[in-house]
C-alpha cells in the first residue's frame, strides 16, 4: 500500500466513522442529555460490557503511546487525537493520531 491510498484511507474511515456516530448518537442525545445514561449504556449487559471495555483500553493504550511518541520523537497536537478520541470515538482519534504522525515522520524524514 503506498502512502497516498494510506493517508486515504485513514481519513475516509476516520471521518466516516464520525459521521455515523454523529447520525447514530446526536438525535437521543439531543433528546436526553443523559450523557452518564449513555455511559452507563455500554454495560447493560455482557456482551456490551465487553465491547465497552474493549474500546476503554484502546482509548488507554493509544493514550500511552501519543505521550511516549511525543516525548520521544517530538510529535506535537497528540493530545488533540485523544480528545477526539473520547467524542466521537477511538476509531477517529487513532486515525487522526496515525495522520498527525504521518506527518511528522515526513517533514522530519524519519
Amino acid at each position: 500500500m503506498n502512502s497516498r491510498l494510506f493517508t486515504a484511507l485513514l481519513v475516509v474511515l476516520g471521518a466516516g466513522f464520525a459521521a455515523v456516530f454523529v447520525i447514530l448518537v446526536l438525535p437521543p442525545l439531543l433528546q436526553n442529555a443523559d450523557v452518564l445514561g449513555a455511559f452507563a449504556g455500554g454495560f447493560v449487559n455482557p456482551f456490551a460490557a465487553g465491547y465497552s471495555l474493549d474500546v476503554i483500553f484502546c482509548w488507554l493504550i493509544l493514550a500511552v503511546w501519543v505521550i511516549y511518541e511525543a516525548k520521544l520523537k517530538g510529535i506535537r497536537h497528540g493530545w488533540v487525537t485523544l480528545v477526539l478520541g473520547v467524542v466521537p470515538g477511538v476509531a477517529t482519534g487513532f486515525a487522526a493520531y496515525l495522520l498527525l504522525r504521518t506527518r511528522h515522520e515526513q517533514r522530519s524524514g524519519s
